[in-house]
């Protein structure tokens, strides 16, 4: 079943039911290093978004920093469907961390465009893309 299916707009899934429904270990991994790192709670949000087969309709976990998006995650069964925004600011060290990443993430960073920065849209499955994320993020918002 699918997880807007599960939880429709009058019907907010607790953190177990998430947890429950992702089944992952980088579920857990992704979320306590977005809380511990950048001291921030991640916010419940739903999207009636019904592209792409409805893969970013329900309810998404927000996380944000001195207003700024780190990242938007999307529970999926068995992995984290991710959204992580690039800004025009951020763009030349994205591009220089590139080498370094997996050739996943240089796909996915190769084939996101658009004029103001780029949406990288992460399918979460092992620890080697959560490294890149986690890198990626560092970049929107600098650790003390």
């Amino acid at each position: 079943m699918q997880w807007y299916e599960l939880f429709d707009k009058e019907r907010e899934p607790s953190e177990n039911q998430v947890n429950e429904y992702v089944d992952s270990p980088l579920w857990g991994k992704l979320n306590d290093y977005l809380k511990q790192t950048y001291n921030i709670k991640p916010k419940l949000a739903y999207s009636g978004c019904a592209m792409d087969k409805g893969m970013w309709k329900g309810w998404n976990i927000k996380y944000k920093k001195s207003g700024k998006s780190l990242c938007t995650l999307y529970p999926k069964q068995g992995y984290i469907l991710a959204l992580i925004p690039i800004g025009v600011r951020e763009m030349n060290e994205a591009e220089l961390l590139m080498p370094l990443c997996t050739d996943y993430t240089k796909e996915l960073f190769k084939r996101s465009g658009g004029q103001t920065g780029k949406s990288l849209a992460f399918e979460v499955q092992d620890e080697n893309v959560l490294h890149d994320m986690k890198n990626l993020i560092e970049i929107r918002v600098k650790t003390k």
